[in-house]
């Protein structure tokens, strides 16, 4: 077997611990193995202000300065990518790894399987990473995203509770834990599995199909229509708030109207929209929706 880089970012150590799982399966002698740290690491856990303020240079994938990694090599066989989606676009520590000229030089013609840690809203921030690898003449050969299979609203309130107070724990002992369950987290060795043989083989035509052959990656059809009306207009907003914003009292109001906008839009606008979307729509668009899924579920671009 050849050698592998596995990087990735976690703010808050869920990923990392997906990633342990992941490679369970591994010889460690083939895994070189790094996490990105920011230059100016990002506090946990966040206050309200910082949390929804870093929103416009997240969708508008700005990049930030980041600590400099000591890769041991200029070429592996196979990347293995860790990340977070922040609203529904890829968290600035890797959308500024995969934009810096020397990792591209490294993911040149490798191999790149991405695993993702997060919520439950993964489609758009997987396009943009889709979008990036193929730019640094990369090639995406399988995607393992690991969410929170509870209801939208639900695991909205438990994971604001989680990155709002840093603790991954029961809100009033009543609602589930925040976060990518127990569960699903030891999962990642099924796929580590999975992964680890393809590398032996070097042969990953057929990776993408074993993984969602496990039967445990899904996407919601609650969530397919969310996220493609979404990312539009936290574009908008983004554009707003970065162009209007020209003082610190400028953009703090107008990010405090994003927030406001944001959660009546969450917990009010879309049960509403959604139940309407389910009763008139779903019945009749079965095998549109059928398509998409499949195509997010897969690894090649638009």
């Amino acid at each position: 077997m050849g050698k592998i880089l596995v990087v990735n970012y976690s703010q808050t150590g869920q990923l990392n611990e997906i990633i342990d799982q992941f490679l369970s399966p591994f010889d460690p002698v083939s895994v070189e193995r790094h996490q990105i740290y920011p230059v100016t690491p990002f506090v946990f856990p966040w206050t309200t202000g910082e949390f929804f303020d870093k929103m416009p240079e997240c969708v508008q994938e700005d990049t930030i300065p980041l600590k400099r990694i000591p890769f041991a090599a200029q070429h592996y066989d196979l990347i293995v990518l860790g990340y977070q989606p922040w609203f529904l676009s890829p968290s600035p520590p890797v959308t500024s790894l995969l934009k810096d000229p020397d990792f591209q030089s490294i993911m040149h013609g490798t191999p790149v399987v991405t695993i993702i840690g997060g919520r439950n809203m993964w489609l758009n921030s997987q396009e943009s990473i889709k979008n990036l690898i193929k730019n640094a003449g990369g090639k995406l050969v399988g995607n393992i995203p690991l969410m929170d299979r509870t209801s939208n609203l639900i695991s909205a309130f438990t994971i604001l509770h989680w990155m709002l107070t840093g603790r991954k724990d029961s809100k009033w002992n009543i609602f589930p834990l925040p976060g990518v369950s127990d569960e699903d987290i030891k999962s990642a060795s099924k796929f580590g599995a999975i992964v680890n043989s393809a590398a032996a083989r070097s042969d990953y035509s057929d990776l993408q199909k074993e993984i969602l052959a496990t039967g445990l990656i899904a996407i919601p059809t609650d969530i397919l229509f969310i996220e493609q009306r979404a990312k539009k207009l936290f574009r908008i907003w983004a554009n707003l708030i970065k162009k209007k914003g020209t003082t610190p009292a400028k953009r703090k109001r107008l990010v405090s109207f994003f927030k406001y906008y944001l959660l009546i839009a969450l917990f009010m606008v879309a049960p509403v929209i959604l139940f309407v979307y389910n009763l008139l729509i779903v019945p009749f668009t079965g095998n549109a929706i059928k398509k998409k899924k499949e195509y997010f579920c897969g690894v090649e671009t638009k």
